[in-house]
């Protein structure tokens, strides 16, 4: 499969995230974000690994946002702060899920449909 529909994907995702806090604020505004944040690792991971499985590529951008998260338990360098966050925040790692598991259901619908008009070509 091209890389072209994920990295594009990517792109909207970005958007979306920037979207989201340019309308909205609260709490709205931040779990959609958080679950937006882990939507893109995920798109990253399938970017570098095209062949990874959709659950796989779940598991792993939850972890790396999960990490990523308890790593604002210390001091996060202030010029990492904007992409990376500054204070820990449990429900965020709710969130972080939320949208794994979203994409994941997404990207399994995706890959499904490609697979059925393929077969009935």
């Amino acid at each position: 499969m091209s890389r072209w529909p994920v990295l594009a994907a990517a792109v909207v995702t970005v958007l979306a995230g920037l979207g989201v806090r340019l309308l909205w604020d609260g709490p709205f505004a931040k779990y959609a974000g958080d679950a937006l944040y882990t939507v893109l690792i995920y798109l990253l991971v399938v970017l570098v690994l095209p062949r990874v499985r959709p659950v796989w590529a779940a598991l792993g951008a939850t972890a790396l946002s999960w990490a990523i998260e308890f790593a604002q338990l210390w001091e996060i360098p202030p010029l990492l702060r904007p992409l990376l966050g500054s204070t820990f925040n449990p429900p965020d790692l709710f969130w972080y899920a939320v949208g794994a598991a979203v994409i994941c259901a997404a990207h399994m619908g995706f890959a499904a449909h490609i697979a059925a008009r393929s077969t009935f070509r």
